[in-house]
């Protein structure tokens, strides 16, 4: 973790409802392996993991950084490893390939409590049953009203996300200590659905963000050659993997199924050529108010990060705010104090918007 400091300034300008304003991309710390998540734990402290195992915990202001110890038996294996970190009143919540044996792995979820360098997780969830793959983990988690969501990737399975006896290919709505809510759809009116499950197909949704605006949680989700979407987590709904495409192909070239079609979730926002939707957010903050309400979501492929202007579900604009300047960006933040915007890139860097 020498030389973590670039400290490196790119100057641009962004076109805000017509009007340009300066900002600035500032590089606070590089060096990273093979980073996948952060959250920060205070106005100068963030957590980030890495795909290998690791837990840094660093200080944005002095570059102090600590590796956390840890109890977690990961399988990294392709997209899988150690993936999400949630912090939360003290509580650390991760989601991981968890090794079960045999090359077979399964999205988990585990918490400990931030006392010290050593951390002693438990899990709360795992998704059942494990495969061995190394795609589609999905692996984001947001906390709403006291139920942790969990988006759990198919593992490149397919029609698994049509399967609600199965997790893969889902999304997952459960407790802060794992237990199952009592009116999750199962006990509602989907009674062959595994209890946690709380809305179904999937593919492999990177991105989850809860608004604070309307108190409803957004996604995105890589679709196969094409087809990548943001839409919203709907109870009991299906947003209709591997039936539908999306708008995408098979990575051989043929056809998956229409883009969408009556009886199936209806995403807000499709894109065809695939960008590799990654994180998002819903904005609120100071430094950017015309942004206050927006998503902003980040990419792989495309190296961009995107504005989407949307109400009640109906997508109105979409801005690029930059491409091609700090890499594939895998995680995005905002300072809660300031409403600076963080960003994490696959390149093993930590960039402020400012």
């Amino acid at each position: 973790m020498k030389n973590i400091l670039f400290n490196f300034l790119i100057y641009f300008s962004l076109f805000l409802n017509s009007n340009t304003v300066e900002a600035k991309l500032e590089e606070l710390v590089s060096s990273l392996r093979s980073p996948w998540s952060f959250s920060f734990i205070s106005d100068s402290d963030i957590l980030v993991t890495e795909k290998s195992g690791n837990i840094l915990k660093i200080n944005l202001i002095n570059k102090k950084v600590e590796k956390l110890n840890h109890n977690l038996n990961i399988l990294e294996d392709g997209q899988g490893g150690l993936l999400e970190v949630l912090y939360k009143d003290n509580e650390i919540f991760v989601s991981y390939s968890e090794n079960r044996g045999n090359g077979k792995s399964s999205t988990s979820v585990a918490k400990a409590t931030l006392e010290d360098n050593s951390l002693n997780f438990k899990n709360i969830f795992r998704a059942e049953p494990p495969i061995n793959s190394g795609y589609h983990f999905g692996s984001r988690l947001v906390i709403k009203d006291g139920y942790l969501f969990i988006t759990a990737g198919e593992r490149g399975e397919g029609m698994i996300a049509q399967d609600a006896t199965k997790h893969p290919g889902s999304i997952i709505r459960i407790r802060l200590d794992g237990s199952i809510p009592e009116d999750n759809p199962k006990f509602v009116n989907k009674f062959n659905w595994l209890p946690e499950i709380y809305q179904i197909g999937v593919r492999n949704p990177q991105g989850m963000a809860l608004s604070p605006f309307n108190n409803k949680i957004y996604l995105t989700n890589h679709g196969a050659k094409g087809g990548d979407w943001f839409g919203i987590v709907k109870k009991g709904e299906n947003y209709g993997w591997k039936i539908l495409g999306w708008g995408g192909t098979n990575y051989t070239g043929t056809k998956i199924g229409p883009k969408w079609k009556p009886g199936f979730t209806k995403a807000i926002k499709y894109w065809v050529p695939s960008i590799a939707v990654s994180s998002m957010i819903i904005y609120k903050g100071k430094k950017f108010e015309e942004w206050n309400g927006d998503a902003l979501i980040t990419s792989l492929k495309d190296q961009s990060l995107i504005r989407i202007k949307f109400k009640n579900n109906n997508f109105i604009k979409e801005d690029i705010i930059f491409k091609d300047t700090i890499g594939r960006i895998r995680d995005i933040e905002i300072h809660q104090t300031t409403g600076e915007i963080f960003l994490l890139t696959d390149q093993g860097s930590v960039w402020r918007l400012y």
